[in-house]
């Protein structure tokens, strides 16, 4: 191959990529095919950008067990960048960060577009050109074909670099339409699955009338062996939140299995049965029902009318305690790839090597989210993108060298 060093897909993967290239002196054209570039890293932003999470400086195995079934693959993405690289990465980029009270890490301005433009400027520094609006279609020989604004184009390409996304959030620009250009070369993929998504649970009409949207905070949910504290939003279609995307993996898998899965909820976890049931025990006087459980036990109107969804709260004071903290949900579906925030599947990893370079085609590497691999929101997915961007950059760049040698 000859010609620059071309990255498909303008996301955090494919900018790590094409900044460790230029970081090695070689020519790098980034294409995207949206109007603008880090859609989906924008959108992440909005509600303040979490870059990954304490947990990886403080208990490295249980950062890296956030991986799962792919925690072996990652962990070399890891070792060359994790939460120590990727926070004086950001630092340098002049955005100073923080450790918030749940041990995720932030920029100190919160939002991603301030990084955005400062990483930006830095490729632009570098010499790295940026493509908008430039989709690309393939091979047409050994050369690859875009369209773009003026028409198609095809251009050599001295290594290729594909970082399309997986196929969450597909207005944003992760359509998975590159899977087909793969399996044509042979590439064995893995069936698209959501990820980070929300979970079906069915509400009474009441429920969704008067409390979607509405939040709960702290809990904590279970399912199987899997406890999260956190966040949980309640929606018409039932249940969304960290909490639940830290679960969801999981629960997807045991409704593939089961049809339906059981999700355990604690609506007071800083409060012990018996502590709970003794401030239970209080006189109710002349309180309803709900204002007791709203003195008493601490409830929000939305936790109570969780509490009423399961039936009517238990006699006694020892019996209403443990239901509150342990109330049981039917989850019958989990949420589509449209609304997911991440996906599972894409190109399995026994289609790469160690550098991420796909074996059927040398000289054609992935980073990011088309791999066969998922984490939860909290900062371990966008670790680990940035991070197989980076491997896959200083793949390439090895790769080049032992050619030229």
């Amino acid at each position: 191959m000859t010609g620059a060093v071309h990255v498909i897909g303008a996301g955090p993967a494919g900018l790590m990529a094409a900044e460790t290239l230029a970081g090695r002196g070689h020519r790098v054209i980034v294409h995207d095919r949206m109007p603008s570039v880090a859609r989906k890293f924008l959108m992440a932003g909005r509600g303040g950008l979490n870059l990954t999470h304490a947990e990886g400086l403080d208990d490295p195995a249980r950062f890296l067990s956030r991986y799962a079934e792919q925690a072996e693959r990652v962990a070399p993405w890891l070792e060359r960048f994790g939460p120590a690289e990727l926070m004086a990465w950001v630092e340098a980029l002049g955005q100073p960060v923080f450790v918030g009270s749940s041990g995720r890490i932030f920029p100190r301005a919160m939002k991603a577009s301030p990084l955005l433009r400062a990483w930006l400027a830095r490729l632009a520094d570098q010499g790295v050109e940026v493509r908008t609006r430039s989709r690309w279609l393939g091979w047409r020989g050994s050369e690859l074909a875009f369209e773009t604004p003026s028409g198609d184009q095809v251009e050599p390409a001295a290594a290729v670099i594909l970082a399309m996304g997986g196929a969450s959030w597909p207005r944003l620009g992760s359509d998975a339409a590159w899977t087909v250009q793969l399996a044509e070369r042979g590439v064995a993929l893995a069936p698209f699955q959501p990820s980070n998504m929300g979970v079906d649970v069915a509400w009474s009409d009441i429920l969704k009338g008067r409390f979607a949207g509405q939040a709960l905070k702290p809990v904590v949910l279970s399912h199987g062996d899997q406890t999260v504290r956190g966040e949980v939003i309640l929606s018409r279609y039932g249940l969304e939140g960290t909490a639940v995307y830290a679960l969801s993996a999981g629960l997807r898998q045991a409704i593939a299995a089961e049809g339906v899965a059981t999700l355990t909820l604690d609506l007071r976890p800083d409060v012990t049965v018996e502590a709970l049931a003794q401030r239970l025990a209080r006189p109710r006087g002349k309180d309803s029902v709900s204002n007791h459980l709203r003195k008493a036990g601490g409830l929000s109107p939305a936790a109570i009318a969780i509490l009423r969804e399961i039936g009517d709260p238990p006699p006694g004071p020892e019996k209403l305690a443990r239901r509150i903290k342990a109330i049981r949900l039917k989850v019958t579906g989990v949420q589509g790839l449209e609304r997911a925030i991440s996906s599972a599947g894409g190109v399995s990893f026994s289609q790469v090597d160690e550098r991420l370079m796909l074996t059927a085609c040398p000289g054609v590497f992935v980073a990011g989210e088309m791999l066969d691999w998922e984490a939860p929101t909290g900062g371990y997915l966008l670790t680990a993108s940035l991070a197989s961007g980076v491997v896959a950059g200083a793949g390439v760049a090895d790769w080049l060298n032992s050619r030229a040698d």
